[in-house]
């Protein structure tokens, strides 16, 4: 699987690398001496910024890579795997370009965002090597839509056992149904949010109203308080396996909702992490401009 060979692909040949990289970048920033101190603007500061000024390139390339499956440029995990090390070396190459002269201009302001970009790019990893398991084991071996597909047999079950009941449970059983609400936005998605709502009231001359069903267990109380008031043995019956079938309902809605929750935390990552890198790009090139034009 994609993601568990990234970190391990070839034994580890691009750790290796990464590791060889910031041993190279050490030693020459030690060449520097007494009489010309390390700095970004000597031939090893040159040096470092170079290398580091490509490899930023060379990594943002992945983004193009990874939508070209029909390259024959080396292997997508493998360009996944020097994208994690190489990208982590890049802080050890940065720095020591920078030899450690921060201050409030356009080149910190590259650096920084440098910085932005490889930690979301740390939390994408994150993301890309415990979601795939998480959502197999949400979905247990199930897609989204065959999900979708058990929920709406359980809406036509659970419609089907409320019509034997009391009208009173029927109605706010089915209201429940219709007024159940999957996804939403942005905000929605990612917190797994439920804005459903549920019938209730209505016995003994009450008024009904709609009141928040979220996760649907205040409408799961709600039938599970009328099985011990029922007074006969069927009614008891139908309510039972009315509740079984809310239940059963419940879970499926958890499950689709995890589902969206996870697929919606990948996308909002690249949500952040592809305007960042954009931003690094055009900060890099403005800390290459104005360093060659005005120093």
């Amino acid at each position: 699987m994609f993601h568990r060979d990234v970190l391990r692909y070839r034994r580890g040949r691009y750790l290796w690398w990464g590791l060889g990289l910031v041993a190279a970048s050490i030693l020459l920033y030690a060449t520097s001496g007494r009489a010309v101190p390390a700095a970004g603007d000597t031939w090893q500061g040159y040096t470092l910024g170079t290398l580091g000024a490509l490899l930023i390139v060379w990594l943002t390339w992945l983004g193009i890579r990874k939508r070209r499956y029909a390259s024959t440029t080396g292997s997508l995990e493998g360009w996944a795997s020097a994208h994690v090390y190489l990208g982590l070396a890049l802080i050890v190459v940065a720095t020591l370009h920078t030899a450690f002269q921060i201050g409030w201009n356009i080149h910190t302001l590259a650096f920084v965002l440098m910085l932005l970009v490889i930690g979301s790019g740390i939390v994408g990893l994150y993301f890309y090597l415990s979601f795939p398991r998480r959502a197999s084991d949400n979905r247990r071996a199930a897609t989204r839509a065959e999900l979708f597909a058990e929920l709406f047999e359980l809406d036509v079950q659970g419609r089907e056992l409320a019509r034997r009941c009391d009208p009173v449970v029927a109605a706010s059983v089915v209201a429940g149904i219709e007024r159940t609400v999957v996804g939403g936005g942005w905000l929605t998605q990612l917190t797994a949010g439920d804005r459903s709502r549920f019938l209730a009231g209505g016995a003994g001359g009450g008024e009904a109203k709609f009141v928040p069903n979220v996760d649907q267990q205040p409408l799961v109380d709600f039938v599970a308080d009328r099985v011990p008031r029922a007074e006969k043995r069927q009614e008891a019956e139908n309510l039972q396996a009315l509740l079984s079938a809310l239940c059963r309902r419940q879970a499926i809605l958890r499950r689709i909702r995890r589902d969206i929750q996870l697929q919606g935390l990948l996308q909002g990552w690249l949500y952040v992490h592809v305007p960042l890198t954009i931003a690094l790009l055009a900060a890099l090139v403005a800390h290459i401009l104005s360093t060659y034009i005005y120093w």
